[in-house]
């Protein structure tokens, strides 16, 4: 059996990690160096609450200076109390039939480990104590879900919603060689509250799962350019790792060619769609930089025989220390899923791309060439 080490993870959580958590999840963190203040969403709801809760990367715990009982906690905990405060309505991934039951400790902790990407450990990698104490946590969730078909959970969204957003052009995007035809095609509209390019995420089944907003406000970036869109007091988050972005549209083409590019950004899939045609487009976004098990099994799912990773540019030199951590990152991801399915990378070793741009952002030419030149493992 495979145990989560969640004091592994809680300490390689860096702050901007955190912040980046925090933001998903309503808390419009503000980060200060070592240490972050947020709303406290703790026991608030979302859009509430004062900037009373803290958190410090020295300790890599929470500290509510309000009202909360148990005032320090940690990263999991607060994913707990944020999802049990909402009342958030469970649904079955499979069924998608409701599941009504709080969330406790081992449901934060894989909500973090997937949303950044973290893969279970075998139980000779864990501590006794901490073995011992994990144990019986999972011992209790199984009690909790034995009736429960175990399978991932979104929350379903009616998609309704964004019948009553603008679908206007979006200049900045279209600049960028966005196609107007496909950014109506992904459903993409405009927020005028929060001046923001609202992104809905819909799952394989072409459900709606979550909505993400861009914002066009330089002042709200400092909370992180994208975050959960908030519409009508409705939150619409999801855990990312647990979806490709536009799976649901390129499923077919997928099916067909048996490849896939997964790339780091919605923006990206939308370059290739518009660049190739939609009726060509084998792309899909993880939204960051991590790719998890559950999205190499949602690929082969459909019968893929290679994923073509096409990550940013995430180094300046080559053979910098920067670069040896990006490169170590995209052997891990063979090490993890090479016997699965073949894996090949696109990297750019002649510095073409600019520092953190896609592989597709420089155009329809310098991606063809780098995709040409992918290499294998």
């Amino acid at each position: 059996m495979n145990y989560y080490n969640k004091d592994k993870i809680k300490n390689s959580l860096t702050i901007n990690q955190v912040e980046e958590l925090v933001s998903e999840l309503g808390g419009e963190p503000q980060n200060r160096g070592n240490y972050l203040i947020c709303k406290t969403i703790c026991h608030n709801a979302i859009g509430h609450g004062s900037y009373k809760l803290y958190y410090y990367n020295n300790t890599k715990l929470f500290r509510c200076y309000t009202e909360c009982e148990n005032s320090v906690f940690d990263i999991f905990e607060l994913v707990c109390k944020v999802k049990n405060n909402a009342h958030e309505i469970k649904y079955s991934y499979s069924t998608g039939e409701p599941i009504a039951r709080e969330w406790i400790l081992p449901d934060g902790v894989e909500y973090v480990a997937a949303y950044f990407g973290f893969e279970a450990e075998s139980n000779e990698a864990i501590s006794t104590a901490a073995l011992v104490d994990w144990q019986f946590l999972n011992e209790y969730k199984n009690r909790i879900l034995e009736k429960e078909e175990k399978k991932i959970e979104f929350h379903i969204f009616d998609d309704s919603i964004l019948n009553y957003l603008p679908q206007p052009r979006i200049i900045p995007w279209e600049k960028e060689h966005i196609s107007p035809q496909v950014i109506k095609s992904h459903k993409i509209c405009y927020d005028p509250c929060y001046n923001g390019i609202v992104i809905p995420h819909y799952d394989i089944q072409n459900r709606l799962i979550g909505i993400r907003e861009r914002t066009l406000t330089q002042a709200y970036e400092k909370n992180g350019k994208y975050r959960p869109a908030i519409l009508n007091r409705v939150m619409y988050n999801h855990p990312l790792g647990f979806n490709l972005y536009n799976l649901n549209n390129s499923k077919e083409n997928i099916s067909l060619i048996k490849k896939a590019v997964i790339f780091e950004s919605e923006k990206s899939t939308l370059l290739f769609a518009s660049y190739f045609g939609e009726n060509q487009d084998i792309s899909v976004a993880c939204c960051g930089s991590n790719i998890i098990a559950h999205q190499i099994q949602l690929l082969l799912s459909l019968g893929v025989k290679e994923v073509i990773v096409a990550f940013d540019r995430q180094y300046k030199e080559t053979g910098s220390e920067e670069w040896r951590r990006w490169t170590k990152k995209l052997t891990t991801i063979h090490e993890k899923y090479g016997s699965q399915v073949q894996i090949s990378y696109i990297f750019d070793k002649e510095n073409r791309l600019e520092y953190k741009a896609s592989p597709i952002d420089q155009g329809k030419d310098l991606f063809l060439e780098l995709f040409k030149e992918r290499f294998y493992l």
